[in-house]
């Protein structure tokens, strides 16, 4: 089923692997960045690659870590993109966002997360281009992603899947809890038909031949342990002590015919 919290499971995603990246990976590699800069020590170029690899096999979702002022242009925040970032800012007590927004495919719902300084290790990168690692200025300029400061809410994690995809999960889930539904009920009616409703109905029926005299209508059997087999074998017992009772008035009124 697709909700809110399938895209939220994408978004905590990302966040793990953003954390993996400012943890394992950037220590690792950043001494070896004198004059080539590794773009996999970015959290947001490590999150936005595991994601196109998850695209692979789940093409409706789409994700961007969409900034301000990003260092890497394509991160750039566009329309609605920027509403959402402008309304963290304006209320940075908001953690997250769900809604509706147009994309070039149609309208799809969203779910996001802003996106801030809360490392001032990241502040190395971004606050100013002479403490900017030199290969990093070489490949994208020093112009972007800079001037950064610390809390400061520069960019939004959005996760989006198209609303038709949505509703078609929705349908699918409610599908499939329909015939659920019709599969329990289904059962319960067959088990009430063979638990209760037969035997009183055989019940009934043997009840009413004895009302008009006939005391050799059929036998049926009894099984089991629940009140319904409690009560058919209480009956039965009440029809035999009837029949006896009923056998020995006619061979009292017999016998004194007989006198």
């Amino acid at each position: 089923m697709l909700t809110a919290d399938t895209l939220q499971s994408k978004a905590k995603t990302a966040n793990a692997v953003r954390g993996y990246t400012v943890s394992e990976q950037r220590p690792l590699i950043s001494p070896h960045m004198t004059d080539t800069f590794f773009s996999q020590t970015v959290p947001a170029y490590a999150a936005t690659q595991t994601f196109n690899k998850l695209r692979e096999t789940h093409p409706e979702y789409t994700y961007k870590e969409a900034a301000l002022n990003p260092t890497n242009p394509r991160d750039k925040a566009t329309g609605r993109e920027t509403d959402i970032i402008q309304q963290f800012r304006n209320f940075p007590d908001q953690l997250e966002l769900i809604g509706e927004r147009l994309t070039p495919t149609g309208n799809s719902m969203f779910i996001a997360r802003p996106i801030q300084i809360k490392n001032k290790a990241c502040l190395a990168c971004h606050s100013t281009p002479d403490k900017a690692p030199p290969a990093m200025v070489k490949r994208y300029g020093d112009s972007n992603g800079f001037g950064w400061k610390h809390e400061e809410i520069i960019g939004a994690q959005i996760v989006s899947v198209p609303i038709a995809h949505a509703n078609n999960a929705w349908k699918t889930f409610f599908g499939f809890l329909i015939a659920v539904f019709a599969a329990i009920i289904i059962a319960l009616n067959v088990t009430l038909h063979f638990a209760v409703v037969k035997p009183i109905t055989e019940m009934a029926k043997i009840a009413d031949d004895i009302s008009t005299g006939n005391m050799l209508s059929q036998q049926f059997a009894v099984n089991g342990k629940d009140e319904v087999s409690v009560l058919a074998r209480s009956f039965k017992r009440t029809r035999r002590s009837l029949h006896r009772a009923m056998k020995m008035l006619d061979s009292s009124s017999t016998g004194t015919s007989i006198s």
